[in-house]
């Protein structure tokens, strides 16, 4: 019997929590085991059991190693799951970085909950610890890209680049005679440092993201808007703070401002501060495996050389008080977390200051309030008034735009049966769902979460 199931145990109707489960007669597959993020009612599902008996899944598929992607697994693993994981070489190295990150803020929170009495279980205890992120570890499997991999009698797989991050890899899953392509996150036709994403061309049913499926992304230089935005700043004898994810979007600025430098476009004396422990050893992992980017591993040490990156939370205050002028480079990427949250305690209030937003802005986060033009930001209990310069720059986001993610789906040379959309919030699935079966005459279907779809 070759029927297929297709059950979300999340990122649908949302942008987080992936996990997608394939059901055959052969083998049931998860493919992405990831954690919701932002609001607290996405965040409370982490704690809930999943829809799905844990020991009836048989393999994980990993497409990029982003905590809304990977950072289940640990607690998939601590619930029974004994399987394989499939991943590519630098996503193994990115997820054992970001899992244990994860589970390190989980007991360090569990910790001062049960210290300050703020909790109302008792004791309150993480989600997962370090000892259970490491224990997952084993069960890591490394594959080639767009190489065939044999998963059961009937049952292959692929990986291919995507262009998200490094690493990050659409997936095509045969089964008898049937095709289903995993997007992933789908990157930008034109990365700074990424070759562009590659593409399938055949297949029956693709699980497609939409982040941006309702938006076109700026198409005007981003060189020239970030030169604006900084010597305007500078000008102004004020900070330049961006909000950064440590994998992907960290490494990018470093190179796009490295070269601004070099053109002299913008002071080559201002100081260029990465203050984010995970963002400097994911930096590390990318010269590591430079061959996966489009700059050469000398290069990359000549950047980071450059750069003043700060490990130690003890000289984030001594940076804070320097009065010189400079940018700041700081996670987390949605401001829900991380030291950037010191940076705009001092200096969002001040009207000589930029805020720069470089990525997507999840419901219910700072960095969405920031956009919504809210006039004041609580951080830690207490609430900072907005006065600082916030300006988006959609040109460095790493995921595609609705007309990128239509070029994708154009590289397909026969009829589809159906797109399922995830990883969307509803208006931009809505969006994309229209503009696909308007323009490409292809069914679309908006998954929505635990419910079963027949392949």
């Amino acid at each position: 019997m070759d029927t297929i199931i297709l059950k979300s145990l999340g990122g649908a109707e949302t942008v987080t929590g992936s996990k997608h489960l394939l059901k055959t007669s052969e083998l049931n597959i998860l493919v992405d085991c990831g954690l919701f993020q932002g609001i607290k009612s996405l965040r409370e599902q982490n704690w809930e059991p999943l829809h799905v008996d844990v020991a009836e899944i048989d393999i994980v598929i990993l497409t990029h190693a982003h905590l809304d992607h990977c950072g289940y697994i640990p607690l998939l693993v601590k619930n029974g799951f004994k399987g394989k994981i499939y991943m590519t070489e630098p996503t193994k190295e990115l997820a054992k970085l970001i899992l244990l990150d994860s589970a390190k803020l989980q007991e360090e929170d569990a910790e001062k909950a049960n210290y300050h009495h703020y909790t109302k279980h008792n004791p309150a205890k993480p989600l997962y610890t370090i000892h259970d992120a490491e224990k997952s570890f084993k069960q890591f499997f490394t594959v080639s890209e767009n190489s065939f991999i044999k998963l059961s009698t009937h049952i292959q797989c692929r990986f291919k680049p995507c262009g998200h991050i490094i690493g990050a890899c659409s997936v095509e899953i045969v089964f008898f005679e049937k095709t289903i392509i995993f997007s992933g996150d789908i990157g930008r036709t034109h990365s700074a440092i990424l070759p562009p994403p590659d593409f399938f061309t055949k297949a029956d049913f693709i699980v497609m993201e939409s982040t941006y499926g309702d938006r076109l992304h700026d198409n005007t230089n981003l060189y020239d808007k970030l030169e604006h935005w900084i010597n305007l700043t500078v000008k102004n004898h004020g900070n330049i703070i961006i909000p950064s994810f440590a994998v992907g979007r960290a490494q990018e600025l470093i190179y796009i401002l490295y070269q601004l430098k070099e053109q002299n476009r913008i002071p080559y004396n201002l100081p260029v501060i990465m203050d984010s422990p995970m963002a400097a050893s994911a930096t590390d992992i990318m010269v590591e495996y430079a061959e996966y980017t489009t700059v050469n591993k000398e290069k990359w040490l000549e950047i980071i050389e450059q750069m003043n990156i700060n490990r130690e939370y003890a000289d984030t205050a001594e940076i804070i008080h320097d009065k010189q002028s400079k940018i700041i480079i700081a996670g987390s990427g949605m401001i829900i977390g991380g030291r950037v949250l010191e940076y705009l305690k001092h200096d969002v209030g001040n009207r000589r200051n930029t805020v720069l937003i470089v990525g997507f802005q999840a419901e219910g986060t700072r960095g969405r309030a920031l956009l919504n033009e809210s006039h004041e930001l609580k951080i830690h209990g207490k609430y900072y008034p907005v006065k600082a310069n916030v300006v988006e720059l959609t040109g460095l986001s790493a995921h595609a735009d609705q007309s990128e993610l239509i070029e994708w789906i154009k590289n397909f040379e026969q009829p589809l049966q159906q797109i399922m959309l995830v990883h969307g919030e509803p208006s931009a699935q809505e969006a994309l769902r229209v503009k696909i079966q308007t323009e490409l005459q292809i069914p679309v279907k908006i998954l929505i979460k635990d419910k079963e779809f027949v392949l």
